[in-house]
């Protein structure tokens, strides 16, 4: 590929685990000694009900039913990506699609939106499927944001990611580790549906509840916190070990128990350096102020298009990296033999 000035045009599309719906940021990067980027126009598409219940519950399908909901979910994204870009020109499409399965210890992950399918329907090159490589070079796979982190937001030791699950990427000596930390979004929006809400808006649901002193301890005892980096979580990993636990209590006092176990999870690895908060879960109050009550860090909330776009910003930048060759996945972040630069690249057919 070549590109004109060293600018690069890309289309970030983005699906994360809490199903709110897909990011579409549309994004240039320019390499001088520094990485610059813009976010020029960026939008949301929710998902509707048929969507939602589909990718939340593929996972329990055959493989012949998943790899017809690869194609016509590629397909989908397609229509979507045609009517955001309408008549603006990018270089290229760098998809994240949906996670259906995250197991790297099992050596498989998937994440479905056929780039083939994107590419011909476009008619756009199209870069998919970055998590594929890492995990057959024994790395987690995730997170893969902190190459961004790295790159863009030099400003802050730590950039936390408060979407399905927290995720932090921790900045010392020019280097860098990052790793999941909890659950977050893909167990409160699950208990918020049950009181009739998408999501817990402001964290009204939580402040109302009661805080759970048993449950409290049975979240913070579990396993995964006293492992070291590399690691990650998936939905599996909630449904085995999370669900079992919480499902037998009152949503409000489960949201209000997990908010103080997600601040006091976070709050373990702050000091009171800058932290950069972005993620859907910025906008739950409640939570944040639990967090702000256990840590001395200096909390940062940048602008609406950060919180809302920096993941689908960054896997712009992945494909950017791809498209050039370069490093895109650090074995510092996921645990796998060494550096790599993941992504497949799908060329539409003239």
């Amino acid at each position: 590929m070549i590109y004109k000035n060293n600018i690069y045009t890309v289309l970030g599309v983005m699906s994360g685990t809490s199903l709110d719906g897909v990011d579409f940021a549309l994004c240039t990067f320019e390499k001088n000694e520094t990485w610059k980027f813009k976010i020029k126009k960026c939008n949301t598409i929710n998902y509707n009900k048929t969507w939602r219940n589909t990718l939340q519950n593929l996972h329990k399908e055959n493989k012949e039913t998943i790899a017809k909901v690869n194609i016509e979910y590629g397909k989908y994204l397609a229509g979507l990506i045609n009517t955001f870009l309408d008549k603006d020109r990018v270089d290229f499409i760098s998809s994240h699609g949906h996670t259906i399965f995250h197991a790297p210890n099992n050596n498989y992950t998937l994440q479905i939106g056929d780039g083939n399918i994107i590419s011909q329907k476009t008619q756009l090159t199209t870069i998919n499927d970055f998590r594929s490589l890492d995990v057959s070079l024994g790395g987690q796979g995730a997170p893969l944001v902190p190459i961004g982190d790295l790159h863009l937001f030099q400003d802050y030791k730590y950039c936390i990611n408060l979407g399905g699950f927290a995720n932090i990427s921790i900045k010392e000596n020019n280097s860098i580790t990052a790793f999941d930390i909890c659950p977050v979004n893909i167990v409160m929006n699950l208990l918020s549906k049950k009181l009739g809400k998408e999501y817990d808006e402001n964290g009204c649901f939580a402040k109302n509840g009661i805080l759970v002193p048993k449950l409290l301890e049975k979240l913070n005892a579990l396993a995964f916190y006293q492992q070291k980096p590399p690691k990650s979580l998936g939905r599996e990993w909630v449904e085995n070990f999370i669900n079992p636990i919480i499902l037998t209590y009152k949503s409000e006092d489960v949201l209000n128990t997990l908010c103080e176990h997600i601040a006091m999870q976070i709050s373990k690895h702050l000091t009171d350096k800058k932290v950069l908060f972005t993620g859907g879960g910025v906008y739950n109050k409640y939570l944040m102020n639990r967090i702000k009550h256990y840590s001395n860090a200096q909390i940062i909330i940048p602008s609406k298009k950060i919180i809302d776009y920096k993941e689908a910003l960054i896997f712009a930048f992945l494909g950017v990296l791809r498209s050039i060759n370069k490093v895109n996945c650090l074995r510092s972040v996921t645990g796998a033999t060494r550096d790599n630069c993941g992504g497949i690249i799908h060329n539409p057919l003239s």
